[in-house]
């Protein structure tokens, strides 16, 4: 009788802790919470990887429209985990400081970039503090409302680094302006829902109890438009921060019309506004 080969059990590979969740209200809308509440949802590798992972998602679902972001428990997010952040992706073996320390620059900072290139408008639901890394996913976020208990600080400059991070020396001044921008970025200091409304950071403020309802409202109108249509004004409204020259950026314009005004949605949404009854788009 011949004997079976012996086999080596074999280990499971061990669980990963899901530190961001994606739920989908409906199949327009992807709403994505980072889940590190014990520490205000502050930034490691792990996070870093399933939110790349999850935007990408939502970018490659043609039915996708909008992405809401936001943070579990009474956090946004805190910016760069302090704790320790663990080895950026692909790594080369035994990196040196420099290396090492490049390769996570760019892994977080790509976040902001891909929420900046993607199709779908990103509504920033801001339910606690954003700081550091944080805040740059607030400034890159196409609409930004928060609850009223929400604190914002720059901070880079505090941890001996730069104030100029992640893509904030170029968004929030143009959002907030230059000046305003400056004094955020050199002091780091703290600042409260009411002047980031003020300063124009914010679109809006709630109480927080009513922070989901209003988000909610805000993708119900951004639903109303036609899926091209709301793709190419996200798409020209940052290129136009870019265009050097007004006639350019006009002729930006008038392709993105032309291209628009020739889609079978674009004629619901003219009949849906005459007609005064709600659209619906078949992405034509």
């Amino acid at each position: 009788m011949r004997t079976p080969p012996t086999t080596t059990p074999t280990t499971p590979p061990p669980t990963v802790e899901e530190v961001v969740g994606v739920s989908r209200p409906s199949p327009e809308v992807r709403r994505i919470e980072l889940r590190r509440p014990e520490r205000l949802n502050a930034m490691n590798d792990e996070l870093v990887r399933q939110l790349h992972e999850a935007l990408a998602d939502a970018e490659r679902d043609p039915r996708c429209r909008v992405v809401v972001l936001t943070g579990a428990g009474r956090g946004f997010c805190a910016g760069l985990d302090l704790n320790g952040y663990g080895d950026p992706p692909n790594a080369a073996v035994d990196p040196g400081r420099i290396h090492r320390t490049l390769g996570t620059q760019r892994d977080i900072a790509a976040l902001v970039q891909r929420i900046r290139r993607m199709p779908q408008v990103v509504v920033a639901q801001v339910n606690g503090p954003a700081a550091g890394g944080g805040l740059a996913l607030v400034c890159a976020a196409d609409v930004r409302i928060a609850a009223a208990e929400a604190i914002f600080a720059s901070s880079f400059i505090r941890i001996g680094v730069t104030g100029c991070d992640i893509g904030v020396s170029w968004m929030l001044p143009r959002l907030v302006g230059a000046g305003r921008a400056h004094e955020l970025m050199l002091t780091a200091r703290r600042f409260d829902a009411a002047e980031a409304l003020r300063i124009g950071l914010l679109a809006d403020v709630v109480p927080g109890a009513e922070l989901a309802t209003r988000v909610d409202r805000t993708v119900a109108d951004l639903l109303a438009a036609p899926p091209l249509s709301l793709a190419l004004t996200k798409q020209g409204m940052w290129l136009s921060l870019e265009i050097p020259s007004f006639d350019a950026a006009v002729e930006m314009e008038n392709r993105q019309q032309v291209l628009t005004s020739a889609t079978a949605d674009a004629a619901e949404a003219m009949a849906s506004y005459r007609g005064r009854s709600a659209p619906t788009y078949h992405h034509r």
